[in-house]
């Protein structure tokens, strides 16, 4: 199968997110909370695991999509095209007694990485558990850089989509491929090379700091090669980071996610993995 032809038609332009995106599984996910964990003691190691467990059964108000404020220790829903702040919970999932129905207009330039932490994929649950019981962010960091390591120098952490490279290889040869990730540079092609996808892209930004300068980097993508927003494909698996701010600009979306949408948009295509949009 081909992309919709409405995606396919008057594109130019294709800007593609790394991680959880060019290559399928989330192992690295679980191995990234196993490595925070091991920071705790002993007993918050437990309530850890239990509350891992329960959000990844959809059982917490830790979930995808939310925004969690580190400081207060609550969560909160964002609509990114209101950008509204919404029913604040606590980590219990009762509503906020202090907030209460509190609807407050929260930019995503508010985001900070620290206190504000938008929670757009599967890699800020793990983080976001850690801040709760006290792991300070250097640490949080740090766990996050090794993990970045063992999943590009062990086998059984990244699983390669099927003819990914081929088809890139071909899209090349007509459209101009963009790489934008938070990921940083040294990183990337670390995990390209691994991956088997270097010199496929035309352009890379990295240590993009998605979602607060999403919009910024690409107004300048679609200045820089001349592109109308709707001549333009953002991919990625992380709505809040790549996929919003493409519907707010008029491009199109491709949206990695394993689980039902949460809206139907015109330009919004969603796909639980990139071999739905290869050619076959």
């Amino acid at each position: 199968m081909s992309l919709e032809p409405s995606f396919t038609e008057d594109t130019t332009l294709m800007i593609f997110d790394l991680d959880g995106t060019l290559y399928e599984d989330t192992k690295h996910f679980d191995l990234f909370a196993d490595k925070l964990k091991k920071k705790l003691p002993e007993d918050s190691q437990i309530q850890f695991s239990e509350d891992y467990s329960h959000v990844k059964s959809g059982n917490h108000p830790l979930a995808i999509g939310k925004v969690y404020d580190a400081k207060e220790d609550v969560f909160w829903t964002w609509d990114p095209f209101t950008e509204k702040l919404s029913t604040p919970e606590t980590w219990d999932g009762s509503l906020h007694k202090e907030y209460g129905n509190t609807t407050k207009t929260f930019p995503v330039t508010s985001f900070d990485f620290k206190r504000w932490i938008a929670i757009g994929d599967g890699w800020w649950p793990p983080y976001v558990l850690a801040l709760h019981y006290g792991i300070d962010m250097v640490d949080c960091h740090r766990a996050y850089d090794e993990t970045k390591v063992d999943m590009a120098a062990e086998e059984g952490w990244l699983t390669q989509t099927p003819g990914l490279a081929s088809y890139l290889q071909q899209l090349k040869e007509e459209k101009t491929l963009v790489l934008m990730t938070n990921s940083d540079e040294t990183d990337v092609h670390r995990l390209l090379q691994h991956l088997g996808l270097e010199n496929l892209f035309d352009s890379f930004i990295t240590s993009a700091k998605k979602p607060i300068q999403t919009n910024q980097h690409f107004n300048e993508l679609l200045k820089a090669y001349n592109v109308q927003p709707e001549q333009a494909i953002s991919i990625g698996d992380n709505f809040m980071n790549e996929i919003a701010p493409a519907l707010q600009q008029g491009m199109k979306s491709v949206w990695l996610t394993p689980d039902q949408p949460p809206l139907t948009h015109e330009n919004l295509w969603p796909v639980t993995s990139l071999t739905e949009i290869m050619k076959k």
